[in-house]
Order: C-alpha cells, then structure tokens, then sequence
C-alpha cells in the first residue's frame, strides 16, 4: 500500500513540474527598449550581460531610443527597470555597437 502511495506522489510530481515551466511567461525582448535605469532591487526584468548569444543585443544610445534594442541610460523616469545578475535572468543581453536587436 505504501509503495502505491509513493508511485503516486511521485507520478503527479512529475506531471506538476512540467506544467509549471510552461506557465512561466517568455518576455519579449523585442519590446524592451527606450529610456532604461539600472536598479539594484525592485526591477521590471532582471538580466544577464552575455558575451555570446544572447537574447538581445543591445545599443546604448544618448538620444533616438527608437528600436529594439536601443537603451538610454537614465537616472529617472524610466521605461523598464533594468536589474543586473549573475543568475536566474529574465533574458541575456549582449552590449554592442552597432546592429543592435533580436539576433
């Protein structure tokens, strides 16, 4: 009886966990652009600078943050708040000069 109980635990776990990586949510990287502040708590979307394929690629720029992948760093009223990690992002970006954009 025992062993029927764990088989089933063990069953339903297995279903649960998949459905929970569905449902979490894909950002679309194409539609994060404009004005950007760096934040080191309470951010919109936490990502990772990346030096090879990342998500994004992207161009800080000083005025025209008109396209995906355009960033002007600001210190106030931001578009989207911008936090910086080693782990766990949202999505990865790769600072470039030029091209910038969903590769």
């Amino acid at each position: 009886m025992l062993s029927r109980r764990c088989f089933l635990v063990a069953g339903c776990a297995a279903l649960l966990l998949p459905g929970r990586a569905l449902a979490r949510t894909q950002v679309d990287v194409a539609k994060v652009y404009g004005k950007i502040q760096i934040v080191t708590s309470f951010p919109d979307y936490k990502v990772q600078v990346v030096t090879g394929f990342p998500d994004l690629k992207v161009q800080k720029v000083t005025s025209f943050p008109d396209g995906p992948g355009k960033w002007q760093l600001v210190d106030s009223f931001p578009d989207f708040k911008i936090q910086l990690v080693d782990s766990f992002p949202d999505f990865t970006i790769q600072w470039v000069d030029s091209f910038p954009g969903v590769p």
